[in-house]
């Protein structure tokens, strides 16, 4: 049974996880399909971005519990959950967030690069009204994301906020109308993928890097021997669109 569907659309790949029944919390199906998924990304030279969603207006619950009550485990390798939140991917991921994102779900988005939020999605960290914490990302990502005290009060009352309040703290990089996320998260995928593709992967090692600085000037020497380099300089003298290859 398929949990976790994908669609090309233009550049991007739109990765869904469809449990609707269970607000698509992650199981082992779950977290093996959705780490294929971002597999079909990495390697399709066609595909620039993704976009992942949930079905049936809920991103993710997170951790499938009763899945983990059997003995089911929603990491893969060390991925991380899902096979998302530990992953170094080289191409730009976008959540579309509708419904629900809580726990593992919440961490889910985290582990994306961009947001775009529902107006009345719901993100939450609640491990600590079940004596755990967000240890797929949470604790470690949310305080690097928004400022110290506000993350702290998210971590530490497990109580949700709202998409409206996910853009105002800098969570959500669009807020939309609900039912909207997915087709703006998709549009914001073909902006990014008219860049160069070499770029954009650069842009992700130097922001993840225990050594900025040094990544930078790695990278940057990188790129200035490509082909794609010397193409953007060409289409900007000619005045045209550049034809990005990945060389």
């Amino acid at each position: 049974m398929n949990e976790v569907r994908t669609e090309r659309v233009g550049s991007a790949l739109l990765i869904t996880i469809d449990r609707p029944e269970a607000r698509n919390a992650v199981n082992a199906a779950v977290a093996t399909q959705l780490s294929a998924a971002l597999d079909e990304l990495e390697a399709t030279p066609e595909l620039r971005v993704g976009v992942l969603t949930g079905a049936g207006g809920s991103f993710s619950a997170g951790m499938d519990l009763k899945a983990a009550l059997k003995g089911e485990s929603p990491v893969v390798g060390d991925r991380g959950l899902g096979g998302l939140t530990e992953a170094e991917l080289s191409k730009p991921l976008i959540a579309a967030v509708e419904g629900f994102a809580l726990g593992g779900g919440f961490e889910l988005a985290l582990g994306c690069d961009l947001v775009v939020a529902a107006e009345d999605a719901r993100f939450g960290l609640p491990e600590v009204k079940r004596g755990l914490i967000a240890a797929a990302g949470g604790v470690v990502r949310l305080p690097r994301r928004i400022p110290h005290h506000l993350a702290m009060e998210i971590l530490l009352t497990g109580e949700p906020i709202d998409g409206r309040r996910a853009g105002t703290l800098g969570i959500a990089n669009r807020v939309v109308p609900n039912g909207e996320a997915a087709a703006v998260a998709l549009q914001l995928a073909e902006q990014i993928a008219q860049n160069a593709p070499l770029a954009l992967a650069a842009v992700k090692a130097v922001v993840r890097s225990q050594d900025p600085w040094a990544a930078q000037r790695t990278e940057s020497t990188r790129l200035m021997r490509t082909a794609d380099v010397r193409e953007g300089m060409t289409a900007f003298a000619e005045r045209r669109a550049p034809q990005w290859t990945g060389r």
